[in-house]
């Protein structure tokens, strides 16, 4: 069995060496930094099985340190932290951020093993999490405020609505309401709403249940989830939904239960986009690439200047799935451990040849521009809706699915426009 890997960062050089001499006689392989430096280096180039972190150190303390590795998806291993003159909330807010322990100096052996051996149990046991989560998401100054507004609602147990672009980082923000060791429910089946709201109440009981796209709910299916969220006490389950279209629009056009609105967004937070936090790409991007090569997934590489300032300038309509995609794909194609600007444009040129071009114009338009707006208009839609007509063999419920109508609502519009649905 290979060696478990330590490292041991204090920068007091008997400490270190006293502490490398006790772990390498219970037959751990020990590496040593004497300061916050000398860490980030070690963390950069291999992922130890544990890190003992002092709080106190010249050049950073431990805390910033720690808070530095979870905001850039480092802290992926079990962290103690040990010091001799902590805080009780030192210690606390040490934990809070992601430390698995703290150990008093001068530390007595058998509390020593004790804790490593369970830090690296504890580290065997949990599934391998993916990289992104709320701490890494970022440290700007749009994600620090997001990150406030999240707590304040997490110190209210209420429901939330995250709005925001596809792609932005809503499940995170989700996940980060979620308490652990509870039930962690997200929809993948939005019959289920219409079908079992409570049995979905009883999966999610004590925990929270995650809708992550509350637009594409179809009119039972939303009448699901406002008898569900009737229930919510009952089962203690927070309810968190996320969308990317404008619901109040929607709920105008009758396509949107007023009354599921007016239960789930009463409190609202906007997730910003990736592009509106552009300073955190460069940061995201090692931390996404390092993840990889940990995990075993991708080769081991590194971005230079160059290929960060390229990533941080492109453009992301896909937010950070697209962004974790793109530096998957540099990872498993790049011929040389340092990836540089020529890699970063080969993907990115690779993206942009995967949109479909837009097709030409027609040269004769099916709709006057010649004739008023609103006669433009109505034109419009009774060719769109005779389409959807004709492509649903008259299916009045599956063209009131696929235009994103109530089926009341849709008999009202085709009624105004003059269409049968028996419409060729």
């Amino acid at each position: 069995m290979t060696a478990r890997h330590v490292l041991v960062v204090d920068d007091e050089v008997g400490i270190r060496e006293l502490l490398r001499d006790i772990l390498e006689d219970e037959g751990y392989h020990v590496q040593l930094a004497e300061n916050a430096a000398q860490a980030r280096n070690h963390r950069q180039q291999t992922r130890p099985d544990l890190v003992l972190l002092d709080i106190w150190m010249p050049d950073c303390d431990g805390v910033t340190l720690l808070k530095e590795w979870g905001a850039g998806g480092l802290l992926t291993m079990p962290v103690i932290m040990m010091s001799g003159h902590a805080t009780v909330d030192t210690a606390v807010e040490a934990t809070r951020i992601g430390a698995f322990d703290f150990l008093e100096k001068p530390i007595a052996l058998q509390k020593l093993l004790k804790t490593v051996g369970s830090a690296l149990k504890r580290g065997e046991l949990l599934p391998r999490q993916s990289m992104m989560n709320l701490m890494r998401l970022g440290k700007s100054a749009p994600i620090a405020e997001l990150r406030q507004r999240l707590e304040q609602v997490e110190r209210l147990n209420a429901h939330l609505l995250l709005v925001g672009a596809k792609g932005c980082g809503s499940e995170l923000c989700a996940r980060s309401l979620h308490k652990p060791d509870t039930p962690w429910v997200a929809l993948e089946q939005p019959e289920k709403l219409a079908q079992a709201p409570l049995e979905l109440l009883e999966q999610a009981k004590g925990g929270l249940l995650f809708i992550p796209e509350l637009a594409d709910l179809g009119r039972i299916e939303q009448k699901g989830l406002l008898l569900l969220l009737q229930k919510t006490d009952k089962f203690a389950v927070r309810v968190v939904c996320a969308t990317s279209r404008a619901l109040p629009q929607q709920v105008a056009e009758g396509q949107f239960d007023e009354a599921l609105f007016a239960a789930i967004g009463s409190v609202t937070l906007r997730v910003p986009a990736l592009n509106e936090h552009r300073d955190d790409i460069p940061d995201l991007a090692r931390a996404l690439l390092a993840h990889g090569s940990e995990g075993g997934e991708t080769p081991y590489h590194e971005f230079d200047t160059a290929a960060l300032n390229a990533l941080r300038n492109a453009d992301w309509p896909g937010g950070l799935v697209q962004l974790e995609s793109a530096v998957k794909q540099l990872a498993l194609t790049g011929l040389e451990e340092t990836l540089g600007l020529a890699d970063v444009e080969r993907v990115l040129q690779e993206f942009e040849e995967l949109e479909p071009r837009p097709s030409a114009p027609a040269e004769v338009m099916p709709v006057s521009m010649e004739q008023p707006l609103r006669e433009a208009r109505d034109d419009f839609e009774r060719m769109y809706f005779a389409h959807h007509i004709a492509k649903a063999g008259g299916n009045m419920s599956r063209v009131a699915e696929a235009v994103g109508l109530e089926r009341t609502h849709l008999y009202r519009k085709l009624k105004q426009l003059g269409i049968s649905k028996n419409t060729p």
